[in-house]
């Protein structure tokens, strides 16, 4: 559902088409994905933390009133509030027993890193609804849904080197927007 914005496929969602809610699963997971990894730095637990956002996520959809034109934000927000529920069971495992779950995890979540996390996931959402509509379309072939250049290509009637190029040149801004964040 290439082109379809997330206002729309939230108020369908809302009203039970679980197709729209795949369109939001399949556009957003891979951000949500690394928010949570971000947070609680282990593949397997970012992986429960972000089924967990987007089923705590179909739930709330209903009662969504959508400030701006992404749901990210809003599953940012949510999966932070699951990692940070995750790696309080995790401390609590540790200390109740012997073995020891994960030396890795840490003992806090800094405040700092969420509100840098979410800050980034606003303004790339932000940024990529900035772009036009096929720079939208090869973002989010290419790099949500994981399709090749050349599907991307076929996809949309353009040539491999369009994609290819028009990629690099969303990366770059991406990468520009992501820097401003932390620069700030």
């Amino acid at each position: 559902m290439p082109g379809t914005d997330d206002r729309d496929l939230a108020a369908r969602a809302a009203s039970g088409d679980q197709d729209a809610f795949r369109a939001i699963f399949r556009t957003h997971v891979k951000p949500v994905y690394w928010i949570a990894h971000g947070i609680l730095g282990s593949p397997a637990d970012a992986e429960d933390v972000t089924q967990e956002t987007f089923v705590v996520a179909w739930r709330r959809l209903p009662g969504l009133e959508l400030v701006n034109d992404s749901l990210l934000p809003w599953l940012a927000t949510i999966c932070r509030f699951q990692a940070a529920n995750r790696l309080r069971v995790l401390r609590r495992d540790r200390r109740n027993t012997a073995d020891a779950v994960d030396e890795t995890v840490a003992d806090t979540v800094s405040v700092e890193d969420q509100v840098i996390t979410a800050t980034l996931a606003e303004r790339i959402a932000t940024e990529v609804n900035l772009l036009d509509d096929v720079d939208r379309k090869i973002f989010a072939l290419c790099a949500v849904e994981g399709y090749s250049y050349q599907a991307a290509a076929e996809q949309l009637g353009i040539s491999h080197a369009v994609v290819r190029n028009r990629l690099s040149r969303v990366r770059t801004r991406l990468r520009g927007a992501a820097g401003e964040v932390r620069d700030a």
